[in-house]
């Protein structure tokens, strides 16, 4: 999830494209929050690690 958010960061920031840029800093939030809380024990979405 971190790698699509960056993905779509550098496609949306290189295109001009404020929605791509908008979906990339989501996903990247949401997936270093999901790789945080797994790295800290807690079950993320019924799984016992998040990577």
């Amino acid at each position: 999830m971190i790698a699509i958010g960056i993905i779509l960061l550098i496609i949306g920031f290189v295109t001009g494209i404020a929605i791509l840029w908008t979906l990339g800093v989501i996903l990247t939030v949401i997936g270093a929050v999901f790789w945080i809380l797994g790295s800290m024990g807690h079950a993320v979405a019924g799984r016992r690690h998040y990577w």
